[in-house]
This record gives structure tokens, C-alpha cells and sequence, in this order.
């Protein structure tokens, strides 16, 4: 029997060690800790991937924060409001269409002036009574003119709010930082529009009612100088001096 030297025990231990190294599955241990890396690297992709979830759901949470706020500023009213000074100046201007002198601006006024001074003159209707008639249509026609230059001088006079209202609606519009601030703003312009219309109605109606007036005047003066003649060449009366002061002391 032959006995294997040193070398060769040697040699074998350590092939037999190397076998043992090979066949030794992934799961190495070092100090008692297992480590394999295939779960290692399942675990790396787990963690990348849910750390990928939770910077998704943060930008949702931004998104929609920001969301919120740009529908809270979407929602802020307006600072600004003219609707006041807007009704203000229209109360003014229908005061004066209401201070109408001697025919108001109503049907039934018109009715009872036309039919006591502006129909065709009566022929029974005295000579005093003729001339009565022809001062007060005088009068209206005078305080019709008036009245529409008072309404003019109120229109002027609205010019400088209206440029005053429509600055600040402007300036608030363009500083606007939500689509209800838009709204609101472009609304009060309309609103100033409409104001400015109105303005415009009433000095027509002014101007209308007193040409109107004046040119009722003058036809039913017309229709009284014709009564007048009628009478003065009515056969058997004829012209009758009278007295007539031109002063009185």
C-alpha cells in the first residue's frame, strides 16, 4: 500500500473545498448574514418604484393645491364698485326730468293742457280767456325750455364722474386676478354704459318735449289769430276802442 505525501493531501483538500464553494447555492453566508442578491435587487426596484409613486402623488397634491387656489382667486370679488355713484348720478338726472315746470312728462298732464289751452280756439271763448290761453302756452313753452337746459347742464355735469367711474373700472379690470374680478368689471362698464344711454334718453325727451311745446304754440297761436280776425271783421260789431295802459305806476 502506498501512502499519499503531504503534497498531495493538500492538493485534494483543497479541490475538495473549491467543490464545496461551487455547489454552494447563491445564498452566501458571512457572519451568519444570508445574502442574496437577486432579492437585493428586487427589493432596490421595489423601493425605486414606490418612491416613484410618492413623487407622483406629491405633484398630484401640488396640482391640485394650486387648483384650489386659482379658483379661490376665480371667486374673489371685486374691490371695486361704481354701482353707486352709477345710481347716484341717475337719481339726479330723473330729479330733473320730475322737476318738469307746467306739463309734467305724463300722458294725463298732456290730456288736461291740451285740452284747456292747445285745442281750437272756442268762439265763445272771451277775448280775455283768448289771451289767458295764449300767455300759458307761453309759459309752458318757456318752462319747457328751461327744463331741457337744465337737463343738458346735468348731462355735462355727469361727464366728469363718468370719466372719474370709468378710470377706476378700468384700473380695477386690468389688475383683475380672477375671472369673477373680470366679470364684475366688464359688468360695471355695461352698467356705466347704460348710464350714459340713459343720460343721452333724457335729453332727447327734454329737447323733444320743448320743440314739441313750442311748435303746439305756435299752431294753436295760428288758430287764435284766426278767431281773433273772425270776430274783429264779424259784420255789426266791428272794432271797439279801448283803454290799454302801457304803464303802470
Amino acid at each position: 500500500m502506498r501512502i499519499a505525501s503531504p503534497r498531495r493531501f493538500a492538493l485534494s483538500g483543497a479541490c475538495a473545498l473549491l467543490l464545496a464553494c461551487v455547489a454552494t447555492p447563491a445564498n452566501a453566508q458571512f457572519g451568519g448574514i444570508v445574502y442574496d442578491p437577486t432579492n437585493y435587487s428586487q427589493n432596490v426596484l421595489t423601493a425605486a418604484r414606490t418612491l416613484e409613486q410618492i413623487n407622483n402623488q406629491i405633484k398630484s397634491l401640488q396640482n391640485e393645491a394650486q387648483s384650489l387656489i386659482n379658483q379661490a382667486r376665480n371667486l374673489e370679488a371685486l374691490p371695486t364698485s361704481a354701482l353707486s355713484d352709477l345710481q347716484t348720478q341717475v337719481r339726479q338726472t330723473q330729479q330733473l326730468l320730475s322737476n318738469a315746470q307746467r306739463i309734467a312728462y305724463s300722458v294725463q298732464s298732456i290730456d288736461t293742457a291740451f285740452a284747456s289751452r292747445y285745442r281750437a280756439s272756442s268762439m265763445t271763448a272771451t277775448d280775455r280767456a283768448l289771451v289767458d290761453h295764449a300767455r300759458a302756452r307761453w309759459e309752458d313753452s318757456v318752462g319747457a325750455l328751461e327744463d331741457a337746459l337744465k337737463v343738458q347742464a346735468g348731462v355735462v355735469g355727469n361727464i366728469e364722474g363718468t370719466r372719474a367711474v370709468m378710470d377706476r373700472l378700468v384700473g380695477a379690470s386690468q389688475s383683475a386676478s380672477g375671472a369673477l374680478q373680470v366679470t364684475q368689471a366688464g359688468n360695471q362698464l355695461l352698467a356705466l354704459q347704460a348710464r350714459q344711454i340713459a343720460d343721452l334718453t333724457a335729453l332727447v325727451a327734454a329737447q323733444g318735449r320743448a320743440q314739441a311745446l313750442e311748435a303746439a304754440q305756435r299752431a294753436a297761436a295760428q288758430d287764435q289769430a284766426r278767431e281773433q280776425l273772425r270776430r274783429f271783421l264779424a259784420p255789426g260789431t266791428g272794432y271797439k276802442p279801448t283803454r290799454v295802459e302801457m304803464f303802470r305806476h
